[in-house]
């Protein structure tokens, strides 16, 4: 009798202990969503996907990082240190090739694909006063790239490159996030920034309204020289203060990226949540309005992670 009892009590123990494991297993399902500079897009859409996620994903604590964006993301993927990132398609594609001169160490082989989401547009901006009015212009003046070896820095290599330019032709290249490169252009010592954003991106808002400025076009024929995954694009009149005319650009996809590490049922609720709530992301950004889930899939430069394909299957979305 008295084995029985005791058989049972244990049992009911284990019972529990496991239980009590499990929940605390799901309660330490850490999702660490990586994002860019505060005054850039990737960062307010961090924020709205950490919150929809830490209220819809069971179990989860969701934290956003601030960070120097596309590359600066992935190498953290790569190295297990992030859950969900955002990045550029060409920052995305250098990766998984291994490209050391874009700053990655060897080939990213453990990141994985959830979705492609809005372009970014390469806005060149430059104080009227300091008379840029075109990328020729630029030579002998100061320009902000972005932070060393990010996403925007690449970008703006290549519209260089394919501009028959180099940062030597500049007369100083400085590497700012957004917000930075704006206060210098406002205290005149900066004539102008190059930022791959999401249009109406907050930093050049702000430098629009605080003086006047010039929005400098990087031709269709320029951008037709890069190729894929570069894009001719048009940033529409009056998406900044003091712009009366459309400006011919280059946009690049961004995606939100994974790594091999994080587990299927979680990226799918990331991914089935990202979709769900998309009103709610586009309240945060405008930029959130270009994320279409028919295109989502469209030139995704790595293997997609199991648990976003069962979306896309799910959703009808791929067979």
């Amino acid at each position: 009798m008295k084995s029985n009892k005791f058989k049972f009590m244990l049992a009911a123990t284990l019972a529990v202990s496991a239980t009590f494991a499990a929940t605390g297993a799901r309660a330490q399902e850490f999702i660490n969503v990586l994002t860019g500079g505060t005054s850039g897009v990737y960062y307010p859409l961090g924020v709205a996907l950490s919150e929809i996620y830490g209220e819809n994903i069971e179990g989860s604590r969701t934290q956003v990082q601030a960070t120097k964006a596309s590359v600066e993301n992935l190498n953290l993927l790569q190295a297990g240190r992030g859950e969900i990132g955002f990045s550029l398609g060409d920052s995305v594609q250098m990766a998984w090739e291994g490209d050391t001169e874009a700053g990655f160490p060897g080939k990213l082989d453990k990141l994985r694909g959830i979705a492609g989401i809005y372009p970014n547009y390469i806005q060149i901006v430059a104080s009227q006063e300091s008379g840029v009015k075109t990328l020729a212009d630029l030579k002998g003046k100061s320009l902000s790239v972005g932070a060393p070896k990010s996403g925007t820095e690449i970008n703006a290599r290549a519209i260089f490159e394919a501009a028959g330019m180099s940062y030597e032709d500049l007369g100083k290249t400085e590497y700012l996030p957004f917000a930075e490169s704006v206060e210098l252009i406002k205290n005149r010592q900066l004539d102008a920034t190059l930022q791959s954003a999401g249009l109406g991106v907050a930093s050049i808002r702000d430098l629009a309204t605080s003086l006047p400025i010039t929005v400098v076009a990087v031709p269709a024929a320029e951008v037709e020289k890069i190729g894929a995954p570069y894009l001719p694009v048009v940033i529409p009149a009056g998406t900044y203060d003091g712009q009366t005319e459309d400006v011919e650009t280059a946009a690049v996809g961004n995606f939100l990226i994974t790594h091999d590490g994080v587990p299927e049922e979680t990226v799918y609720q990331m991914t089935k949540l990202l979709f769900e709530n998309l009103d709610r992301l586009a309240a945060s950004h405008a930029a959130a309005k270009g994320i279409d889930p028919k295109k989502a899939l469209d030139g995704m430069p790595v293997p997609l992670h199991p648990g976003a394909e069962r979306y896309y299957k799910e959703a009808g979305l791929m067979q």
